[in-house]
């Protein structure tokens, strides 16, 4: 793709919120059809088992890290210019906004990745809980909430305004990252071998990983033509779903990346959904599922945010540049929905079981 053509012919901005709709369509074409999801593996994990969600979840991961690792290694993205890395990030946010973010997203039903690809096949549960989730993570970014996330934030700091590094902070070598993602990919693949995954999405859960990848590689390479800075970033939905929002309420709104990967994943996945006959429309089974939803989706918005990204943006889109706030977000995000679903779900569904 030549990107300066594409910037001399529509500008920088527009080309930037095109290169967000790109990696968008092909995130949500390939979470749909894979049934990507943490919350689904963190519960499963839970409950003492290995099978399909678990293996898709360590499948994408370890393809994310094999792709960005290897584009790396190749020169066509530097992680250390990367948005995440480039700025101090903080260690008491990674913790606290990880367990709520671990704990909201059980509530829920779905990371705010997955609500986004579940509202494009009709889901109306995960439209209501997108949009508070939504406005909750701009309350927290610049409304009522920012000021205690700030004080959070502040509490614990990464050293030497930036972000650490793993690989440097190890003194592993640069290839170390793609190997470690190959030997992870062969224990999902051995997974899923045993849980019989099909082909197809096996594939499809690959795709997840490579467009976390191809976001990284096309924002770098707008970097490198564009003549204002460019964040590189990759697929997150924290703060791309605060952006997008207020994209469509400001009167001189301003085209991005992020406004651009949103819409991108909900299209991507209603045309996966409707081609294969699964859109449909699906509303709450009462007032105590809204309830709970509701209120999973604001502790995902106010924890994403003090984490510094969603389960995506930590744990897939930051895991594979090896960012150490991110790595830390995603431990307590397991934590926080394994602890929810064996306080909370394992009980009732006990409950259940005993009448």
């Amino acid at each position: 793709m030549d990107l300066l053509s594409i910037v001399e012919r529509i500008g920088e901005s527009p080309t930037a919120a095109l290169l967000g709709l790109i990696t968008g369509v092909v995130f949500g074409i390939a979470a749909q059809r894979s049934r990507f999801c943490l919350r689904a593996a963190t519960v499963e994990f839970a409950r003492g088992h290995m099978n399909d969600r678990v293996a898709v979840w360590l499948l994408t991961f370890s393809t994310a890290v094999v792709w960005v690792q290897g584009a790396q290694l190749l020169g066509l993205m530097r992680s250390e210019d990367a948005r995440i890395m480039a700025v101090p990030s903080s260690w008491s946010g990674a913790i606290i906004g990880g367990l709520l973010f671990g704990i909201g997203m059980v509530l829920a039903k779905g990371c705010s990745g997955r609500l986004l690809v579940l509202a494009a096949t009709g889901n109306l549960r995960s439209v209501v809980s997108g949009l508070i989730f939504a406005v909750v993570a701009q309350m927290s970014l610049h409304g009522i909430l920012a000021g205690w996330r700030d004080k959070l934030a502040a509490m614990w700091i990464t050293e030497g305004g930036r972000n650490m590094d793993l690989l440097a902070f190890f003194h592993l070598p640069d290839w170390a990252g793609l190997a470690f993602g190959i030997a992870t990919a062969a224990l999902a693949l051995e997974l899923s071998r045993r849980n019989k995954i099909g082909f197809s999405r096996l594939v499809f859960a690959s795709g997840v990983g490579f467009s976390v990848a191809l976001g990284w590689v096309l924002t770098f390479g707008l970097s490198q033509v564009a003549f204002e800075p460019v964040q590189i970033v990759s697929a997150t939905f924290t703060g791309p779903s605060a952006n997008t929002l207020m994209f469509f309420l400001e009167r001189n709104p301003i085209l991005e990346f992020d406004v651009g990967l949103v819409p991108g994943v909900f299209l991507g996945s209603f045309l996966a959904s409707s081609l294969a006959g699964e859109f449909k429309f699906q509303g709450f089974e009462g007032s105590s599922p809204m309830r709970r939803a509701m209120i999973g989706a604001a502790l995902m918005g106010f924890g994403g945010m003090l984490a510094g990204g969603c389960a995506i943006g930590n744990g897939v889109t930051g895991g594979s540049i090896f960012a150490g706030t991110a790595w830390c977000a995603l431990f307590f995000m397991w934590v926080g929905a394994m602890a929810t679903d064996i306080v909370i779900d394992q009980p009732a569904l006990r409950r259940v079981a005993a009448r």
